[in-house]
């Protein structure tokens, strides 16, 4: 299989880990990806072999050259059991990229190479102007499947790529820096607050009115997004006071 690349300068690695888009589906939707694998070779071989089940649209090198392995047409397999906003069939609204860096598999983590995140900006860019997705839209794997992904992690910048138009992104409120209660959670703001304004923003999450391990969970993925220096899961006034500027800023203006 062989096909014309959606975007100037990438090579092509066909995976047969494709499907065909649902009839109608309009991509909304850019999530980003780390490999999580010692080599970007070895990324390319398990999303193109057959068995793995797995794909993805881009694969960007640490280098900084870019390999286009499913068309942005079709439905490629990167997103896996999640949500966001309510939609829980990423793969038939979303383009993935996974950008290459062995992430938690090593204990390390490096930081993500300039010139490989200067490509990365160049790829969204493209899609972005080939697609009308909402800077709100743009998201780490670990955004629609918290407890179950991490990628790219808290290492990836996602206030660089905002400074260029790429996603949503405010400056975190400082740590420790407003009223908290004993166990750290922000003081006056009850766990249904709080889990309302994450289901707004975009996340799945149950409305239970109470800070259990699953609002735990999106809190600390929702952290390794948006307020990188403390991914602990505890919902404190940085936290707080950051997503509740996240949704008051404009993310629904599409270019």
């Amino acid at each position: 299989m062989t096909f014309e690349p959606d975007h100037n300068g990438v090579s092509i690695h066909p995976s047969p880990n494709i499907g065909a888009r649902r009839a109608g589906a309009v991509i909304d939707i850019l999530v980003m990806h780390y490999t999580g694998m010692e080599t970007g070779d070895a990324a390319l071989e398990l999303l193109a072999d057959p068995g793995s089940q797995v794909s993805a649209h881009y694969v960007v090198h640490v280098d900084g050259n870019i390999v286009q392995m499913v068309p942005e047409s079709a439905r490629a397999w990167h997103a896996g059991k999640g949500s966001w906003r309510g939609n829980t069939d990423v793969n038939t609204t979303s383009i993935g990229i996974e950008v290459v860096n062995p992430g938690h598999y090593l204990l390390d983590y490096p930081d993500f190479p300039a010139g490989q995140i200067d490509a990365v900006m160049s790829l969204c860019r493209g899609i972005l102007g080939r697609h009308r997705i909402s800077p709100r839209n743009v998201i780490a794997h670990s955004d629609l499947a918290p407890g179950r992904k991490v990628d790219p992690g808290e290492k990836f910048p996602w206030d660089v790529l905002a400074k260029a138009g790429i996603g949503q992104w405010v400056d975190p409120a400082v740590l420790d820096g407003g009223p908290a209660e004993a166990d750290g959670t922000a003081k006056g703001v009850s766990a249904k607050q709080v889990q309302e304004m994450l289901a707004e923003y975009g996340y799945g999450i149950g409305l239970t009115g109470v800070f259990d391990s699953q609002m735990k969970t999106v809190v600390r993925e929702f952290q390794r997004h948006f307020r990188r220096d403390r991914v602990d899961g505890v919902a404190d006034w940085s936290t707080v006071d950051t997503l509740t500027r996240l949704l008051a800023s404009a993310p629904e203006r599409v270019s």
